[in-house]
């Protein structure tokens, strides 16, 4: 007879051993003549030797896989158990991969998919605030997010908080039914989206319910100190300046922030005006603060949206024009077209003088 103690350490009970102990008890069933009892972070194996060596082989395993991000899922103990290693499979791929944000869902490897993508999450690793300008498509939360909850799996923050501005696109939604969660999800759903594909639904709950991953609207960040976190600030061009000046001012000394934002997409009234302008052009000069600009070539949703941009920006470049030779009148859009038309001409080369 032999009796082996783990301590588990680096990883969450809760990820290693499942809900309601579902990975452990698929571990008990693969070795039923073992006695296996947990209690916090200590695992006790007793039975022959031969099967205690076998299980603390296969438990330290499923530790290396979580310690590597890989979400460490019912069929992945599954395989483990039966002799197959999604760990070293996982391993082999990352090599042949490059360089990988983070594994979503089932072991899905998450990269940067465009260069300007990946100068985004070079950016944001040498810098604590940077900002991912650029139209529709290009991948700008979902990056972010994702650079997010590598930062969380890594310990590297405490926590996640996901926030925008509750800022109707174009259309009145009137008063919405239910408690002021209901209310403000709609505003909300992009950022659970990205989330629901990167992280399984039961830890992601657990994180929602413990606060360690927050979603919330961007007036609830007032007054708050928001440190040992990954912040995203998402839908920035609905900001107004005094908005992003306030959000700035709540970062604490181990904060990371990025904020996205698409000037062409301002959903603001029209007496509002937009303060990711202004913000563009005074603060990315601050040591600390770098700037991103994604452009059509960055679109990475259908193959349809960046023939859709590029029709939306020549209009938009020929109704300047007109306004520039006295044809019609300047209207409210006028600088956000400017602005678009602008973007998408600079080269992306660009961003690795910044």
């Amino acid at each position: 007879m032999s009796e082996i103690i783990l301590t588990i350490d680096g990883v969450d009970p809760l990820a290693l051993y499942g809900r309601n102990n579902s990975k452990l008890n698929l571990l008990k069933k693969a070795f039923p003549d073992l006695t296996i009892t947990s209690r916090g972070n200590n695992l006790k194996l007793s039975g022959e030797r031969k099967d205690t060596q076998k299980a603390k082989a296969r438990i330290e395993s499923m530790v290396n896989m979580l310690k590597q991000n890989i979400d460490l899922t019912d069929k992945a103990v599954m395989d483990l158990l039966e002799g197959h290693n999604p760990y070293e499979v996982q391993q082999e791929d990352l090599k042949r991969a490059g360089k990988v944000i983070v594994y979503g869902n089932n072991g899905k490897p998450i990269k940067a998919k465009t260069k300007n993508q990946r100068v985004l999450v070079e950016k944001s690793e040498v810098n604590d605030v940077v900002f991912a300008i650029g139209p529709a498509g290009t991948g700008k939360t979902y990056t972010a997010v994702a650079l997010a909850v590598r930062a969380l799996k890594n310990k590297l923050v405490k926590k996640i908080i996901l926030t925008r501005p509750a800022v109707e696109a174009g259309e009145s939604l009137g008063f919405l039914p239910g408690d002021l969660k209901d209310k403000v999800d709609p505003y909300l759903r992009p950022l659970y989206d990205a989330l629901n594909d990167l992280i399984p639904i039961e830890k992601l709950d657990f994180f929602m319910q413990n606060r360690v991953i927050e979603v919330a609207p961007l007036a609830f960040m007032r007054g708050r100190t928001l440190d040992n976190a990954f912040i995203i600030l998402d839908e920035a061009q609905n900001c107004t300046t005094g908005q992003i000046k306030m959000f700035l001012t709540r970062l604490g000394p181990s904060a990371k922030c990025i904020i996205t934002g698409d000037p062409s997409q301002i959903d603001l009234p029209g007496h509002q005006k937009s303060g990711l302008f202004r913000a563009l052009d005074i603060l990315p000069g601050i040591s600390g603060i770098a700037k991103v600009r994604l452009t059509t070539d960055d679109v990475v949703r259908h193959r349809l949206v960046k023939d859709i941009i590029l029709k939306y920006n020549e209009s938009d470049k020929l109704r300047e024009e007109q306004k520039a030779a006295g044809t019609r009148p300047p209207t409210r859009s006028d600088r956000q077209s400017s602005y678009t038309n602008r973007n998408n001409s600079e080269q992306n080369n660009k961003n690795e003088e910044e």
